[in-house]
């Protein structure tokens, strides 16, 4: 007969304990042992008693007290109810009906067996729901920080969920499929391997690799971790927003989108691991490496063709606005054209594609701003040059005088030279005066362009001094990385290193003011001795043939300029062609094309390298991809335009109704 005793558990609180049978108690609820009381047996001479023997309906039993039971207070209540909660769910699940153990236990564990069903329920559970917070932690920073439409955290629910479906990781036979995968996968002789330490009680597949790593490997193969940028960027783009990949990457890497130190608001939200899944939140939500560009922008379009989701085109005029404010060129005056070429010609590689290997949607419409510019400012060769030996010629003018060596400066702040030729013809000359005004309107674009280009290297924030660099290896590289104890001492050490960094950062710059100044004063001095030696020389070389001289020199810098440019082409195998000469039709559009030459060679002119270089640059893709983006455009345009030749010329049939015909 199981015999019971009053007495509070310390555990769980119960007050009921039954006989285990072995001298000990155990408590009803949790099945830990008392400490505090045992069974001491019968007296020996019991045993052979007929009347109070073994036999006997009636036994007595001694109780040995081995200390006073401690009232177990509330605190200690509190701290156990989430274990109260858990063995009342266990006691639901196996029908229990509040008895007690049937079997006494050989030591009285409160640990639960966990199944098969239990690892890989909270294992999926946990990786979904931490991907689902990552998705819903970037779409807040993007609302709040980057003032996006808040329209893209309603679209991402749906979105997230109908991909999640599509992958089917929440059916029933998920599990058992990947496990069966993994055994199907192994060829040759197998070795088994034997689970150790607290691993054995986990589930493994016949070769005896563990389950929980398999489940776990499985989910970041079918939903990877960059999923929620894609999502992300996905969601941006059906509402209209001018959110590009570079932009996405970019403030990843930077920190201020939730990605590489989301792990540890994850655990924030859903707790630490349980028993269940015993695997850390930093390796199942920190991402190795980052994702690239073209990789982005793919996997959101193979994210939307899985889940039947039909996408529009960028938003090109968003997008093209923003590229020319980028590169400070008139956004009134280059846009509407742009949109009307844009509207068109509709070229199919504005829309995204999960084609890794197809140029990114960015090259396209920089490509279409490219052709755009090349119509408006007449940019097929020739305007560079033009441009670099006016602006030598402007300099040697000023040096020598208003008036000097017969060059003048006209409204527009172009340089004419006054011969007799140029004082006999007609000042209003409509053809001059309009192409003086592109030359004027192409000099003013290509000036911008190449003073915007060493301006337009793209630099993260982190980067701009060692303070910011070491926060943000504290938040980011480093994030939830934090000394085993507290060592006061270390921190002591580091701050003074800081102490003296920042000290001698302060002397470095006084010390830089102090040389700047002085060397300063020095070329004053030296030019205000030699001022009027110098002088006296320069006015003695300028005679009849001073021009000339200041001229050479000014050609000796265009020549510089000119051997730099070169030096650029070739570095991105570019071929420089020099000026036209004798130009038969004027305004005409040149097309480039690419010789193979063991490896391609691109043939082109100053002033087109120049506008594509910078349009590359801002686009953040390379020189050659930008160039063979042009290319596919005009060659879109060769033959739209062919087409629509052809419907023109076509005769219509004599057999048409008069309607027709009118």
């Amino acid at each position: 007969m199981t015999e019971k005793i009053q007495r509070c558990c310390e555990v769980c609180g119960n007050l009921s304990f039954d006989d285990g049978g072995d001298g000990f108690f155990y408590c009803t609820r949790c099945g830990s042992q008392a400490v505090d009381i045992m069974d001491t047996g019968v007296d020996d001479d019991d045993l052979f008693n007929v009347d109070g023997g073994m036999y006997s309906t009636s036994q007595r039993r001694q109780y040995c007290q081995v200390s006073q039971p401690v009232p177990i207070s509330q605190v200690q209540l509190s701290q156990h109810l989430e274990t109260l909660k858990t063995f009342d769910d266990y006691d639901e699940r196996n029908g229990d009906d509040g008895v007690g153990p049937a079997v006494p236990s050989d030591f009285g564990s409160s640990q639960i067996s966990l199944t098969y069903t239990d690892y890989y329920s909270e294992i999926r559970l946990r990786y979904v729901m931490g991907l689902q917070a990552m998705i819903q932690m970037q779409c807040k920073t993007l609302v709040e920080k980057f003032n996006v439409s808040p329209l893209i955290v309603g679209l991402a629910g749906p979105i997230w969920l109908r991909f999640l479906a599509h992958e089917n990781v929440l059916s029933d036979e998920w599990a058992d499929n990947v496990i069966h995968e993994s055994e199907s996968q192994t060829q040759g002789e197998i070795e088994l391997s034997q689970p150790t330490g607290s691993q054995k009680t986990e589930p493994h597949n016949l070769i005896g690799k563990r389950a929980v790593t398999i489940w776990h490997k499985s989910l970041r193969n079918l939903i990877p971790l960059p999923c929620s940028l894609a999502i992300s960027f996905l969601v941006c783009h059906v509402a209209r927003e001018a959110i590009l990949p570079t932009d996405i990457l970019k403030w990843t890497l930077e920190g201020k989108l939730p990605y590489f130190a989301a792990f540890l608001e994850i655990e924030k939200q859903l707790g630490p691991p349980t028993r269940s899944c015993p695997i850390s939140t930093s390796r199942m939500f920190r991402p190795i490496r980052t994702v690239t560009l073209q990789k982005l922008e793919s996997l959101a379009a193979s994210i939307a063709r899985k889940i039947g989701l039909e996408l529009p085109s960028v938003n090109f005029h968003a997008i093209a606005a923003r590229y020319l404010k980028h590169l400070s060129l008139p956004v009134e005056k280059i846009l509407p054209q742009a949109c009307q070429v844009y509207e068109w010609s509709m070229p199919p590689e504005l829309y995204l594609s999960d084609n890794d290997s197809r140029l990114p949607s960015r090259v396209c419409v920089m490509s279409i701003l490219i052709v755009t510019m090349r119509i408006l400012y007449d940019l097929n060769g020739g305007k560079w040059e033009l441009i670099s030996s006016c602006s030598n010629n402007l300099v040697s003018a000023v040096e020598n005088g208003a008036g000097e060596c017969g060059f003048s400066c006209n409204a527009r702040g172009a340089v004419t030279e006054e011969d007799s030729a140029s004082r006999d013809s007609d000042p209003h000359d409509s053809t001059s005066v309009l192409s003086k005004k592109s030359n004027y309107d192409a000099s003013k674009l290509l000036k911008i362009l190449e003073e915007k280009y060493n301006e337009l290297s793209d630099t993260y924030d982190f980067s701009k001094d060692l303070q910011s660099y070491l926060l943000y290896c504290k938040n980011v590289v480093f994030a939830g990385l934090e000394p085993a104890y507290d060592d006061h001492e270390e921190e002591r050490i580091i701050e003074d290193f800081w102490d003296f960094y920042q000290s001698h950062k302060a002397d470095k710059a006084s010390e830089d003011r102090k040389t700047d100044s002085h060397t300063c004063n020095h070329f004053h001095h030296s030019g205000s001795r030699h001022g009027s030696n110098s002088t006296t020389k320069e006015n003695e070389n300028f005679g009849d043939d001073g021009c000339k001289c200041k001229l050479s020199r000014d050609d000796g810098d265009s020549n510089a300029a000119l051997r730099q440019l070169k030096a650029d082409m070739n570095e991105n195998r570019f071929v420089y062609i020099p000026p036209r000469k004798n130009v038969k039709k004027k305004d005409g559009y040149i097309r480039y094309a690419r010789k193979k030459d063991g490896a391609y060679l691109y043939a082109v002119h100053a002033d087109y390298y120049i506008l594509l270089r910078s349009c590359a640059k801002v686009a953040q893709v390379d020189v050659r991809t930008m160039h063979v983006g042009v290319l596919a455009f005009e060659k879109r345009l060769e033959m739209l335009e062919k087409r629509i030749d052809f419907c023109l010329c076509k005769r219509i049939p004599d057999d048409f109704c008069e309607f027709c015909h009118d």
